[in-house]
């Protein structure tokens, strides 16, 4: 019997080595995308072209909805995605974290579509009256350097203000109860306080950041398949140039996700920036300025060189640029 039961072991461990393959193989031909309730990458996944292209290449897209751009990032780090969009601040928190991601493409500045925000009837004129004030914000989002900016220019120190971490929409509460004086928000939710609330705006980014879009893949996903991502990128531009020629198109597509009247998103829509570049030396110096800033003031625990989380594309695909 020995034979038979040997036989047995041996066709029983050829089909977990092929079903194993076949996982293997099925993982290496997806592209697991993580988005946000808002951005182009929403405007992307409504369109479908993306996966119409890329089942020619013989890939499959799955998408995955984030509430934030730091819990996207966090994705990425443990592997649930390879790609994903955020603002300028998250990834310089992931990479502190040993986050094995590459800086794939940047959306244009969008300054106005962050602010501080400080209630209708707050006695706070400037930033310069936030010391010693409660500022609310979510942690490691793109508005934590918005922030930063902000005090330095108003020749304040980031210790002359309290800093309360809160998701957008605890914060938002906390910002109506009044348990706090002030608010740093990005669109929508900015948009949204804005005009239900009327909020405020204290500061926005112009003059003092870009606040740019990034978007990031894993190192071995993006080196591994240069092809996909250069399609990606490609449909990512393609969808923002419509987007930039159709406001009213993508509010009437948006709103109803965002769960905002089309006026406020709308105002959002026509703040963002839209397109895909690859980055250039001077986006490179600006990350890496927020990444040693934030190491000045122990946000994060050592230095950071951004250039060495630079995807490069093929050559051809750079030129087309």
């Amino acid at each position: 019997m020995r034979p038979v039961i040997l036989r047995r072991g041996l066709v029983a461990l050829f089909a977990a080595a092929v079903t194993f393959g076949a996982i293997t193989q099925a993982q290496a031909e997806t592209l697991r995308i993580g988005y946000q309730k808002y951005g182009t990458l929403v405007l992307l996944k409504a369109k479908g072209t993306l996966e119409k292209r890329l089942a020619a290449q013989g890939v499959d897209v799955q998408w995955t909805e984030f509430p934030g751009g730091p819990q996207l990032l966090e994705g990425l780090n443990v592997g649930s995605i390879d790609f994903g969009v955020t603002g300028e601040t998250p990834p310089v928190f992931a990479q502190a974290a040993g986050a094995d991601l590459l800086y794939v493409a940047y959306e244009p500045p969008a300054p106005h579509s962050e602010a501080i925000l400080v209630p209708k009837d707050s006695p706070i004129k400037s930033v310069k009256d936030l010391k010693g004030k409660k500022v609310v914000l979510n942690k490691g989002s793109n508005v934590h350097y918005l922030l930063v900016r902000a005090l330095e220019d108003a020749g304040l120190k980031y210790s002359d203000i309290q800093t309360v971490f809160l998701p957008p929409a605890d914060a938002r509460a906390a910002f109506e109860r009044g348990s706090v004086d002030a608010w740093v928000i990005w669109d929508p939710y900015q948009a949204a306080a804005e005009q239900q609330l009327q909020a405020h705006t204290l500061r926005d980014g112009q003059g003092i950041v870009d606040n740019h879009q990034f978007y990031l893949a894993t190192k071995p996903y993006a080196q591994k398949n240069p092809e996909v991502i250069k399609t990606l990128v490609e449909e990512v531009r393609a969808v923002g140039e419509w987007s930039k020629a159709n406001p009213d198109d993508v509010t009437q597509q948006v709103s109803p996700l965002l769960g905002l009247p089309a006026d406020i998103t709308l105002t959002s829509v026509k703040r963002q920036g839209y397109g895909a570049l690859f980055l250039t030396p001077e986006v490179v110096a600006a990350q890496q300025k927020i990444a040693d800033s934030f190491y000045q003031l122990k946000l994060i625990p050592k230095p950071l060189s951004i250039k060495d989380v630079i995807w490069t594309p093929p050559a051809a695909v750079a030129k087309a640029q």
